[in-house]
């Protein structure tokens, strides 16, 4: 091959480097960028925790633009309703979205995406055949009725893992508030005004409902309490009930429940990744193994089928 050949293919290999580079380059921009409007839509709707960018998050802010239904398309059952609202109205408070969605609009929102989810089902079925269509359609239905219930619970969960991280975080600010002669209160608001999470806002929030008056400082306790799926922290909100009550000692009970926290989270953490190993079993039998025993049987397999 002679040189002016060389030197074309050459410069046609940089420049498709050149295109590949930008092209990546211009992709990460869009990514960046629309994870920057992704981040300001969930700030605006108040989905600032964690996972705000995921699939959870995306079906709540579904739910919030659905707006509050009629009432009066549940009328058949009312049993049936009365049953299940109450756990629903829990998944929302534990889910934090107490104020921004009630129980009718998730029940709008499970209608909806059933609907959605049936068509498409049926759609992707019927292409191949009518039982297959009705089949698929029945699944997508009641995959589109069970993602807000999941979504609801995925946010609960990721609550309660924020909850493990930083419970004992304000118990020990709070303790050294305390301990260094401040009030509870400018105690107390020391964690939700120094930690940006979302449950350090849930603590400034608890504290500015009963400076404003809008509650006790018990009821507001008790409320943030309640709006997580959390018993260690309903019996600390209790001790400090019980504390500011009768006027004893709140930092060493503190501090011990700050001990307590993180010998809880430190347990739960060694129990998870105790059972890692077990649930690596079902990927690796279903995966590698079957992987394995054809490159291994399958050359004495073809010998046997050619002799």
């Amino acid at each position: 091959m002679n040189a002016p050949v060389e030197a074309v293919l050459a410069a046609a290999a940089a420049a498709t480097a050149l295109a590949a580079g930008a092209l990546a380059f211009r992709m990460a921009a869009a990514r960046r960028d629309e994870a920057a409007r992704r981040r300001r839509r969930a700030q605006a709707l108040g989905l600032d925790g964690p996972g705000n960018d995921g699939l959870p998050a995306r079906i709540v802010r579904f739910i919030e633009a659905k707006g509050a239904p009629a009432p009066a398309s549940g009328r058949r059952f009312p049993r049936a309703r009365k049953r299940a609202a109450p756990r629903i109205e829990a998944l929302v408070r534990h889910a934090g979205l107490q104020g921004r969605i009630d129980e009718r609009m998730v029940r709008a929102a499970q209608r909806d995406l059933a609907c959605l989810g049936g068509l498409a089902g049926a759609a992707l079925g019927f292409a191949l055949s009518v039982e297959l269509g009705f089949m698929l359609g029945a699944l997508g239905a009641a995959a589109g009725a069970a993602c807000p219930l999941w979504a609801l619970r995925g946010l609960e969960r990721e609550r309660e893992v924020e909850l493990e991280r930083c419970l004992p975080e304000m118990l020990e600010v709070v303790a050294l508030g305390l301990r260094s002669g401040l009030s509870f209160d400018r105690s107390f608001g020391l964690y939700g005004g120094h930690f940006p999470s979302s449950f350090g806002k849930a603590c400034l929030s608890a504290l500015n409902s009963w400076s404003l008056g809008l509650a006790t400082r018990e009821e507001a306790l008790r409320a943030l309490a309640g709006s997580y799926r959390s018993d260690q922290l309903g019996r600390t909100v209790e001790r400090m009930v019980r504390s500011l009550r009768f006027g004893s000692a709140l930092a060493p009970d503190l501090e011990q429940a700050a001990a307590e926290a993180r010998a809880r989270r430190r347990a739960q953490v060694e129990e998870r990744v105790a059972k890692a190993p077990v649930k690596m079993m079902v990927p690796t039998g279903a995966l590698i193994l079957p992987a394995m025993l054809l490159l291994v049987m399958g050359p004495v397999l073809l010998e046997l089928m050619q002799g």
